[in-house]
Formats: structure tokens, C-alpha cells, sequence
């Protein structure tokens, strides 16, 4: 069955990775520093994955961002 990405966490990737880039970190770079898996953090980006809030804290502490510069332009659902 195939799934349509929901917009809000298309987005929500879609700032991880601008950030990521920004800071000239690789997919694996974050993953490491986040404690979490590579491949997890691709599906992120590409708003396959919904997060927990702690996997978002761990993402936000890596990036040394705030939360809301992750949330930045999401959409409530």
C-alpha cells in the first residue's frame, strides 16, 4: 500500500536537511551525533518518518537548534 507523505512532515524534513547542509554535516554525521539510525534520519528528510518528540529533541540538540527553528513554516494538522 502506498502512502502519501503528509505535508506537515515534509516540511518538518525539509528544515532538517537545510540545516544539516547549512552546517556541512552528512546524513551520517547527524545520525551519529543524534544517537539515532542513518537510514531513519534519510526517511526524516524525506517526510517518511514520523518523529517522536524525543527523536526531535535529539535532532535539535545535535543541529543546536531550537525546536522551533525545526518547525519553522509546519503547518498545524
Amino acid at each position: 500500500m502506498h502512502k502519501t507523505k503528509h505535508p506537515a512532515l515534509i516540511k518538518l524534513g525539509e528544515n532538517i536537511r537545510n540545516l544539516r547542509e547549512s552546517q556541512g554535516v552528512s546524513q551520517e554525521e547527524l545520525a551519529e551525533k543524534a544517537d539515532l539510525d542513518r537510514t531513519y534520519v534519510g526517511g526524516v528528510e524525506r517526510g517518511e518518518r514520523n518523529l517522536t518528540i524525543l527523536s526531535t529533541l535529539k535532532l535539535c540538540k545535535a543541529l543546536d537548534v531550537e525546536l522551533g527553528d525545526l518547525a519553522k513554516g509546519v503547518k498545524s494538522v
